[in-house]
């Protein structure tokens, strides 16, 4: 099993995460913001993964702490549950409808981080989630992963339906590009 347990304690948040690559999409999330944890049990189930966060942040002052070491935490246990990253498929797309809006996904689990993201929300907020860190949450876990993504929403109007659409997306482009290919290795470099 391609799995990772961390931890992360700071003078702003205290975060244990639990994470399986090969899951079947069991999630425990816990926050604090009820937003992000919705966004991310769609991530997990969608990606198939297994998914535990127990986070307590200083939400008293605003949920940047929180949502950025929670993607920082997730990139990390991403990274780590790849391993070497060898005999996997590396590279996958997703386009994912929610209603009137379509987003593009598209991954190479390549060791590089890279994060283009094109998206634009009409409102500051979503629940008590700042719509303006859903890009750096991405962002955060991107470079904590180390892979490139490039996450676009092609058209919509309803903030909550784009950023469904780019959580989902995500798992979903993630677990097509993790599947283990024993038949060759993703690179003509010999390595990842």
């Amino acid at each position: 099993m391609r799995n990772s347990l961390q931890n992360r304690k700071t003078n702003e948040t205290n975060i244990q995460l639990k994470y399986c690559l090969d899951g079947s999409g069991t999630r425990n999330i816990q926050s604090g913001i009820g937003f992000l944890d919705h966004m991310l049990e769609l991530f997990t189930f969608h990606g198939r993964f297994d998914l535990d966060i127990n986070c307590q942040g200083d939400l008293d002052i605003c949920p940047h702490h929180t949502i950025e070491d929670i993607a920082i935490v997730l990139g990390q246990a991403i990274d780590d549950a790849l391993g070497d990253r060898k005999s996997i498929t590396r590279y996958a797309c997703c386009y994912l409808p929610m209603d009137e809006c379509l987003s593009r996904t598209v991954i190479d689990v390549s060791g590089r981080p890279y994060h283009m993201f094109n998206a634009h929300f009409q409102t500051p907020m979503i629940g008590t989630c700042p719509t303006e860190m859903i890009p750096h949450f991405f962002y955060s876990l991107t470079m904590n992963a180390r892979m490139t993504i490039h996450q676009e929403i092609l058209y919509g109007q309803n903030d909550h339906h784009k950023a469904e659409s780019l959580f989902k997306g995500l798992g979903r482009a993630l677990h097509q590009s993790v599947q283990l290919d024993q038949s060759c290795m993703p690179s003509t470099k010999g390595l990842i």
